[in-house]
């Protein structure tokens, strides 16, 4: 006869699936790699702070949709509400200093330095978080920021505040990460991300009477295009990193610089030259071993379970 077992803690909302977190995260890698272009564009003849309130504003239109489909109102009651604020606090520095770096540096450029973010992630995950990360992978994630060294090339041609903001954006949404990751343990994605848009964006209304320029024609559609696009990324991304470790998510953030190369090809006949390609092959490659890694673990973990039942 087996022992009797104390009653198992009551299992948090979240349910690990980290094949699909990483689908997740490449679908909205790419949405944001859209709206990263957007924004650019924007940014080029509006003030930042106006660009990012748009992002928020109109970013609640499918978080809204969401949010309906999830329950309704009684689907966002939270405990949290603290944590909701800072997560929105840090979110939004985060989002406008990146901002910020796509105005200082050449939009490749900046998004390259805003991948060290894995790297913070990596570290703080460990005590913020109580994950463990092993050698494997952390090996990987620097396997993954050497591609994108030998992508990015520094030259002197790069301003030094330039790279001080992407670098502090990296960092700003590495914390960002984290809080999402703490917060996915008992609020469900959409609560998530409703809190955080509807929070930025009654921040961002604040600065409007001191920056506001009025759209022209079709701007209007351009600045509303990058609220929609961060509202349906936002919510891939949260979703995915209630689904898996954060470690093990973050790193797929690389592939955005595969769909800049695309980008840039289809609209400015851009063709990488050999380095930029071999440092999205190391890139590549260091993602799909992490999700190599991760598979064979959770493979490992669930059959020294079933014999621990046996």
């Amino acid at each position: 006869m087996r022992p009797v077992r104390d009653s198992p803690a009551p299992p948090d909302i979240r349910t690990e699936n980290a094949p699909l977190a990483i689908a997740l995260m490449l679908v909205s890698v790419f949405i944001f790699s859209i709206l990263n272009l957007l924004v650019k564009l924007a940014a080029e003849r509006y003030p930042l702070a106006e660009v990012t309130f748009f992002r928020n504003l109109l970013a609640l239109v499918p978080v809204g949709i969401a949010v309906a489909m999830s329950g309704g109102l009684p689907s966002l009651r939270t405990a949290h509400p603290l944590g909701h604020l800072w997560r929105s606090v840090i979110g939004l520095t985060a989002m406008s200093l990146m901002f910020w770096s796509f105005h200082l540096l050449p939009l490749g450029t900046a998004i390259a330095f805003n991948f060290t973010s894995p790297l913070f992630l990596t570290a703080l995950s460990v005590p913020l978080l109580g994950e463990r990360v092993g050698l494997f992978r952390w090996a990987a994630v620097g396997v993954g920021f050497g591609g994108t060294l030998i992508m990015l090339r520094p030259t002197g041609d790069v301003l030094e505040v330039g790279t001080l903001v992407a670098l502090a954006a990296a960092l700003c949404q590495s914390l960002a990460m984290v809080t999402i990751r703490q917060l996915s343990r008992t609020e469900p994605p959409t609560t998530i991300v409703f809190y955080f848009t509807l929070i930025t964006t009654l921040l961002c209304a604040l600065a409007q009477p001191f920056v506001w320029v009025t759209p022209q024609g079709w701007d209007w559609l351009l600045l509303a295009g990058c609220g929609l696009t961060g509202g349906v990324a936002q919510l891939f991304m949260t979703r995915a990193y209630a689904l898996a470790p954060a470690a093990v998510v973050a790193p797929f953030n690389y592939a955005a610089l595969l769909f800049a190369l695309l980008f840039g090809w289809m609209f400015w006949n851009e063709i990488p030259d050999l380095w930029t390609l071999v440092g999205a092959a190391v890139v590549a490659a260091s993602g799909l071993y992490i999700l190599h890694r991760e598979t064979v673990r959770r493979a490992t973990v669930t059959a020294a379970g079933d014999a621990h039942n046996d």
